[in-house]
């Protein structure tokens, strides 16, 4: 297995742009990505394009404008892991010595409210009342809540840290700090999810290009290692919408903890190795639950790295400094590869008033319906 790098980063701002093309974020996304490698579109020989909701052969109708080069461009979709999806079959790629440079984009053009749950279940479960996000998550954190004492302020004060955070994140789509009253008292949609304590499906595009370790030492001044990267999908269903394989008393590892190992041991680090985390925060309880699974804390102890400030920017374990996704929002093919640009500005040493100081190693996750979940390790 080779050496995996990141030579280039680009993104489009999430949220919402009216008319404005998917094809147009996703080209801006794209060409940020090859003009920060350095390199020339001619000299990428594979693209990988996550997306969930737009049409077929997306990547080739955004990537088309830059040449007909005759490389192969494939449609990745996995939920909400569709980025992570993409990028690690182009790690596999890079990995394997079967291409030396890819492309990867994400990019989503979504309709306002919640996700249709009939893009995602059949409709007897539908019927059953607990398909529409974020009805499970609700249901996780009240059975989290009985089980280990986790509070609805714990919960609400990790909005608290992300809206703080996303003041500083040009690319967020809500830039503004709430208090703890302020995030309890926004309206009730599932107990305990506050409206300020969710994400918004909207819009946006990221892209990373990826490489050999020779290409990169070509190209990059600095580039950034992908000390590891999986895509998995569940043992079981993690969530509480009834599934086939569901089974409410039997214990699973949940699919995050499958994928972090997975990822953990490509990379030869463990998560106390970590010095800055974008995990998946479809609501606050979501990103709580996640420090668990991703071995922060032993089970149940969420609520204590919240109450301890572990996970804070000035913490040694900040999680979400970009603002997470509940101030981002989450334009479902481009959010892992947003987490990606994230990370690689961390590690540049480049994200201003949100930077972890002295970070070396960070982490990127993404889990969603089906079970699917995608972990990214990058080092400089």
């Amino acid at each position: 297995m080779r050496r995996v790098y990141i030579a280039g980063v680009g993104i489009h701002p999430f949220g919402r742009f009216g008319d404005k093309a998917y094809t147009e974020m996703g080209l801006e996304a794209a060409t940020m990505a090859l003009t920060d490698a350095g390199m020339a579109w001619r000299e990428i020989q594979l693209a990988y394009c996550a997306r969930m909701y737009l049409p077929a052969t997306t990547g080739l109708r955004v990537l088309g404008p830059l040449g007909r080069t005759g490389i192969s461009i494939v449609d990745v979709e996995a939920a909400c892991a569709s980025g992570g999806a993409a990028l690690a079959q182009a790690f596999m790629a890079i990995a394997s010595g079967v291409k030396d440079t890819a492309l990867v984009l994400g990019v989503e053009k979504m309709p306002r409210g919640f996700m249709d749950p009939r893009q995602l279940y059949e409709d007897w479960q539908i019927k059953t009342g607990l398909a529409q996000n974020p009805i499970p998550w609700a249901i996780r954190a009240r059975r989290h809540m009985y089980e280990h004492g986790t509070t609805a302020e714990q919960i609400a004060r990790i909005s608290v840290k992300n809206h703080r955070n996303s003041v500083h994140n040009p690319n967020a789509m809500y830039r503004k700090a709430f208090s703890l009253d302020e995030v309890l008292a926004s309206p009730l949609v599932n107990d305990p999810i506050n409206l300020l304590s969710i994400c918004a499906p909207n819009e946006g595009a990221a892209a990373v290009v990826v490489c050999s370790e020779e290409v990169a030492r070509r190209h990059a001044a600095a580039p950034i290692e992908v000390a590891g990267c999986a895509h998995r999908t569940a043992l079981y269903t993690h969530f509480s919408v009834p599934i086939y394989t569901l089974s409410a008393r039997v214990e699973n590892p949940h699919v995050t903890e499958l994928t972090s190992r997975e990822v953990f041991a490509q990379a030869g680090i463990g998560a106390d190795d970590i010095d800055v985390f974008e995990v998946q925060d479809t609501d606050a309880f979501c990103e709580l639950e996640t420090y668990e699974h991703l071995g922060l804390c032993p089970p149940g102890e969420g609520g204590r790295l919240v109450d301890e400030g572990i996970v804070e920017l000035g913490g040694s374990r900040p999680v979400n400094p970009s603002g997470g996704l509940i101030s981002k929002g989450e334009p479902v093919g481009a959010s892992h590869l947003g987490q990606i640009h994230e990370i690689v500005t961390q590690l540049r040493g480049a994200a201003g008033a949100r930077q972890v100081e002295g970070a070396k190693a960070g982490l990127a996750h993404v889990v969603g319906a089906g079970g699917n979940c995608a972990v990214t390790v990058l080092k400089r």
